[in-house]
C-alpha cells in the first residue's frame, strides 16, 4: 500500500452577523452528504491576498458585496484519514476568519458560481445555529465562540437651541440608528477638532444655519449593540457633549446634506417632548434637564 498523500489547503471565510442572524452557506451534496452549512468563503488562489480572496468568495457564494476587519482568527483542521473522492488524504486545512459585514439595504443572498462547493446562501437564526437545529461545520461553532462586535467609541458635540417654548431637533434619516427619532442637532468630532468647532460645523451641516456655542451644560453617554447602519455588529458606546448654543433670530433651519442621518429640522414645542407627542433619543431630555427648569419652561 503507497503512503496517503499529504494534502494542505489554505482558506478564507468571514463572520457576517447581522442582528440576531449570521450569513451562512450550503454545501453541495458532492462535498457534504448530509445539510451541512458553513461561513461564506473558500480557498486562496496562489498569490492572492486573503482580504481580496473572502471578499471574492462572498460574492460567488451569496452574491453579496462585502467589507472585512483588517485582522482575522487562523484555524487549524488536520486530518489524516480524510477522504476525498474516492481516495483518502492525510489533510491538513489552516481558516483565516475575517469579520465581515454587508449592506443592511443589500438584497437577499444568492449563490452566483455555478457548479461550486455552494448550492445555497442563507441569513440563518443564530439561535438555531445554537440550538443545533441547524447543521453547521465546526468551524462555524469555532468562529462564533470567539466573535465580538466591533467596539466604537464615539465623541460628539451637540446643541440645545431655545426659541420661546420650542427647541431645535434634528431627525435621524434611515441611514443612522434609531431612524425616525428626533435628536438635538450635532454629531461626531473629527480626530483634532476642538468640541466647539465641532459643534459649529455640525449645526450648518445638519440645520443649514450659523450657531454660536454657549456654556457647556453636561455629559450625556449610551451604550448599545447591533447592527450599524453599515451593517457592522458593533458593540457601541456614545459619549455626548451638550452645550447651550444660540442661533440668529431670523434664522430659518433646513437640511443641507445630502443622504446623509439627518432628513428633516424643525422646531419642536417642549411640551410634545414632555407629553411623547415626538419621538426623542434620551440626550434631548437629558439636555432639557441639564438646562434645569428654564429649560422646561421655553
Amino acid at each position: 500500500m503507497g503512503r496517503i498523500p499529504k494534502r494542505q489547503r489554505v482558506a478564507a471565510y468571514a463572520v457576517i452577523v447581522r442582528k440576531d442572524q449570521i450569513l451562512l452557506s450550503r454545501l453541495a451534496p458532492r462535498v457534504s452528504r448530509t445539510p451541512l452549512w458553513t461561513l461564506p468563503g473558500g480557498g486562496i488562489d496562489h498569490g492572492e491576498d486573503p482580504r481580496a480572496a473572502v471578499v471574492r468568495e462572498i460574492e460567488e457564494e451569496t452574491g453579496l458585496a462585502a467589507q472585512i476587519s483588517e485582522t482575522a482568527h487562523v484555524y487549524s483542521l488536520h486530518n489524516p484519514q480524510a477522504t476525498q473522492g474516492e481516495r483518502r488524504a492525510d489533510y491538513h486545512a489552516l481558516r483565516i476568519v475575517f469579520e465581515g459585514w454587508v449592506a443592511t439595504d443589500a438584497p437577499s443572498p444568492h449563490v452566483v458560481e455555478v457548479d461550486g462547493s455552494t448550492v445555497e446562501s442563507a441569513w440563518v437564526s443564530l439561535v438555531d445555529v445554537a440550538s443545533g437545529q441547524v447543521p453547521v461545520t465546526t468551524l462555524v461553532t469555532e468562529a462564533l465562540i470567539e466573535h465580538r462586535a466591533f467596539r466604537l467609541q464615539r465623541v460628539a458635540a451637540y446643541a440645545l437651541v431655545r426659541r420661546d417654548r420650542m427647541v431645535l431637533l434634528t431627525r435621524i434619516s434611515s441611514r443612522g440608528h434609531h431612524a425616525g427619532s428626533w435628536t438635538l442637532p450635532g454629531g461626531g468630532i473629527d480626530h483634532g477638532e476642538k468640541p466647539a468647532e465641532a459643534l459649529v460645523r455640525e449645526v450648518r451641516e445638519e440645520c443649514g444655519i450659523g450657531c454660536t456655542p454657549g456654556d457647556l451644560l453636561g455629559v450625556h453617554d449610551v451604550h448599545f449593540a447591533g447592527t450599524a447602519p453599515s451593517g457592522r455588529h458593533e458593540d457601541f458606546h456614545g459619549i455626548h457633549l451638550i452645550f447651550e448654543a444660540t442661533v440668529a433670530t431670523d434664522a430659518v433651519p433646513r437640511v443641507v446634506e445630502v443622504d446623509g442621518t439627518t432628513d428633516a429640522v424643525a422646531w419642536v414645542p417642549v411640551s410634545d417632548i414632555e407629553e411623547g407627542r415626538v419621538e426623542v433619543l434620551d440626550v434631548v431630555p437629558r439636555g432639557l434637564d441639564l438646562l434645569g427648569p428654564e429649560g422646561h419652561n421655553l
